[in-house]
């Protein structure tokens, strides 16, 4: 399996949009009852959270990468 870099952006972003999912399915089917208007707070307060989250990694990888001579093989050169 290939790697790929993580993205916590997306993952923050997934994880709010299955609880809205959930909330909603748990509701349709009959298991407790969810107002209609709860999911706009929590899906926009989630995609924020989220932005957030990406611009916080892409600034942190973006600083890390600029501090690398180019001298040193990384973890992702196979020697």
């Amino acid at each position: 399996m290939l790697r790929h870099e993580l993205q916590p952006g997306k993952l923050v972003a997934g994880t709010v949009l299955t609880l809205a999912g959930v909330l909603y399915g748990g509701d349709a089917g009959g298991a407790w009852e969810t107002p209609w208007f709860a999911a706009i707070p929590l899906v926009v307060g989630g995609l924020c959270l989220a932005g957030a989250v990406a611009f916080l990694t892409g600034r942190i990888r973006r600083r890390r990468a600029s501090g690398r001579t180019g001298d040193e093989p990384g973890p992702d050169m196979a020697a």
